[in-house]
Protein backbone atom coordinates (compact mmCIF):
# COMPACT_ATOMS: atom_id res chain seq x y z
CA UNK A 1 0.00 0.00 0.00
CA UNK A 2 2.41 2.13 0.59
CA UNK A 3 4.40 1.95 -2.41
CA UNK A 4 1.34 2.23 -4.27
CA UNK A 5 0.91 6.17 -2.48
CA UNK A 6 4.53 6.71 -3.34
CA UNK A 7 3.82 5.77 -7.12
CA UNK A 8 0.98 8.30 -7.31
CA UNK A 9 2.73 10.70 -5.73
CA UNK A 10 5.49 10.12 -8.64
CA UNK A 11 2.92 10.16 -11.38
CA UNK A 12 1.60 13.46 -9.79
CA UNK A 13 5.39 15.56 -9.74
CA UNK A 14 6.10 14.25 -13.28
CA UNK A 15 3.46 16.75 -14.30
CA UNK A 16 5.31 19.41 -12.41
CA UNK A 17 8.50 21.21 -12.98
CA UNK A 18 9.78 23.85 -10.53
CA UNK A 19 11.84 26.44 -11.60
CA UNK A 20 14.28 27.91 -9.31
CA UNK A 21 16.99 31.11 -9.84
CA UNK A 22 20.51 30.31 -9.50
CA UNK A 23 21.24 32.93 -6.76
CA UNK A 24 18.37 31.13 -4.53
CA UNK A 25 19.97 28.10 -5.22
CA UNK A 26 23.80 29.16 -3.79
CA UNK A 27 22.68 31.54 -0.90
CA UNK A 28 22.74 27.49 0.90
CA UNK A 29 24.01 25.09 -1.54
CA UNK A 30 24.26 22.60 1.66
CA UNK A 31 21.05 23.14 2.87
CA UNK A 32 19.09 23.10 -0.56
CA UNK A 33 20.36 20.34 -2.23
CA UNK A 34 18.55 17.68 0.15
CA UNK A 35 15.68 19.73 -0.46
CA UNK A 36 15.50 19.45 -4.49
CA UNK A 37 16.90 16.12 -4.24
CA UNK A 38 13.39 15.19 -1.98
CA UNK A 39 11.26 16.71 -4.72
CA UNK A 40 13.29 15.29 -7.83
CA UNK A 41 12.42 11.58 -5.62
CA UNK A 42 8.69 12.79 -6.51
CA UNK A 43 9.24 13.68 -10.32
CA UNK A 44 8.99 17.20 -10.59
CA UNK A 45 11.73 18.18 -12.75
CA UNK A 46 13.97 21.11 -11.57
CA UNK A 47 15.13 24.05 -13.83
CA UNK A 48 17.64 26.48 -12.54
CA UNK A 49 16.57 29.72 -13.62
CA UNK A 50 17.91 32.61 -15.08
CA UNK A 51 21.54 30.32 -15.33
CA UNK A 52 24.88 32.49 -15.87
CA UNK A 53 23.58 35.30 -13.97
CA UNK A 54 24.67 34.77 -10.71
CA UNK A 55 27.79 33.25 -8.73
CA UNK A 56 26.95 30.11 -9.44
CA UNK A 57 30.19 27.27 -8.59
CA UNK A 58 30.98 24.83 -11.63
CA UNK A 59 31.73 22.18 -9.36
CA UNK A 60 27.77 22.39 -7.51
CA UNK A 61 26.34 22.03 -11.26
CA UNK A 62 27.27 18.42 -11.20
CA UNK A 63 25.77 17.75 -7.33
CA UNK A 64 22.16 19.66 -8.12
CA UNK A 65 19.22 16.74 -8.32
CA UNK A 66 18.15 19.05 -11.91
CA UNK A 67 16.93 18.17 -15.15
CA UNK A 68 17.98 21.71 -16.70
CA UNK A 69 19.34 24.54 -16.96
CA UNK A 70 17.93 27.81 -18.32
CA UNK A 71 20.34 30.40 -20.11
CA UNK A 72 19.45 33.78 -19.06
CA UNK A 73 17.80 36.24 -21.30
CA UNK A 74 20.97 38.71 -21.54
CA UNK A 75 23.24 35.82 -23.03
CA UNK A 76 20.79 35.16 -25.83
CA UNK A 77 20.04 38.88 -26.80
CA UNK A 78 23.64 39.41 -26.89
CA UNK A 79 24.47 36.25 -28.93
CA UNK A 80 24.33 37.49 -32.05
CA UNK A 81 26.09 40.34 -32.02
CA UNK A 82 28.57 39.82 -29.19
CA UNK A 83 31.52 36.92 -29.57
CA UNK A 84 31.51 36.62 -25.40
CA UNK A 85 28.30 35.98 -25.65
CA UNK A 86 27.91 33.72 -28.31
CA UNK A 87 30.56 31.74 -26.28
CA UNK A 88 28.78 31.88 -23.11
CA UNK A 89 25.57 30.25 -25.03
CA UNK A 90 27.98 27.86 -26.78
CA UNK A 91 29.69 26.90 -23.36
CA UNK A 92 26.62 26.04 -21.33
CA UNK A 93 24.86 23.99 -23.57
CA UNK A 94 27.96 22.32 -24.08
CA UNK A 95 28.52 21.35 -20.05
CA UNK A 96 24.87 20.61 -19.79
CA UNK A 97 25.00 18.51 -22.41
CA UNK A 98 27.80 17.01 -20.84
CA UNK A 99 25.92 16.18 -17.44
CA UNK A 100 22.88 15.03 -19.18
CA UNK A 101 20.94 18.47 -18.58
CA UNK A 102 18.28 19.60 -20.89
CA UNK A 103 18.86 23.46 -21.56
CA UNK A 104 16.47 25.88 -22.34
CA UNK A 105 17.10 29.36 -23.78
CA UNK A 106 15.33 32.28 -22.72
CA UNK A 107 14.33 35.68 -23.93
CA UNK A 108 14.15 34.31 -27.93
CA UNK A 109 13.47 37.26 -29.86
CA UNK A 110 14.57 36.43 -33.16
CA UNK A 111 14.54 33.98 -35.93
CA UNK A 112 18.43 34.23 -36.27
CA UNK A 113 18.88 33.61 -32.60
CA UNK A 114 16.30 30.63 -32.95
CA UNK A 115 18.02 29.21 -36.08
CA UNK A 116 21.88 30.04 -34.40
CA UNK A 117 20.09 28.06 -30.70
CA UNK A 118 19.64 24.98 -33.27
CA UNK A 119 22.74 25.17 -34.79
CA UNK A 120 24.44 25.08 -31.14
CA UNK A 121 21.53 21.96 -30.38
CA UNK A 122 19.78 23.79 -27.65
CA UNK A 123 17.20 21.87 -26.56
CA UNK A 124 14.09 24.46 -26.17
CA UNK A 125 13.47 27.76 -26.70
CA UNK A 126 11.10 30.33 -25.34
CA UNK A 127 10.42 33.95 -25.62
CA UNK A 128 8.35 36.34 -27.89
CA UNK A 129 9.37 34.89 -30.98
CA UNK A 130 7.29 31.78 -29.88
CA UNK A 131 4.49 33.65 -27.94
CA UNK A 132 3.77 36.69 -26.13
CA UNK A 133 2.38 36.49 -22.65
CA UNK A 134 -1.30 34.74 -23.04
CA UNK A 135 -4.01 35.41 -20.31
CA UNK A 136 -5.01 31.64 -18.85
CA UNK A 137 -8.00 31.52 -20.44
CA UNK A 138 -6.56 31.32 -23.54
CA UNK A 139 -3.79 29.04 -22.63
CA UNK A 140 -5.71 25.89 -23.73
CA UNK A 141 -6.49 26.91 -27.16
CA UNK A 142 -2.95 27.52 -27.78
CA UNK A 143 -2.07 24.38 -26.35
CA UNK A 144 -4.70 22.38 -28.50
CA UNK A 145 -3.11 23.89 -31.97
CA UNK A 146 0.31 21.52 -31.02
CA UNK A 147 -1.64 18.22 -30.40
Amino acid sequence: MVVESASRMEDAGSALDLEITESVIMEDVDRIVPILQTIRGLGVEIYIDDFGTGYSSLAYIARLPIHSLKIDRSFIIGMTQNPESLAIVRSVISLAHSLRLHVVAEGVETEEQMALLRQLKCDQAQGYLLSYPVPVEEVAGILTRFT
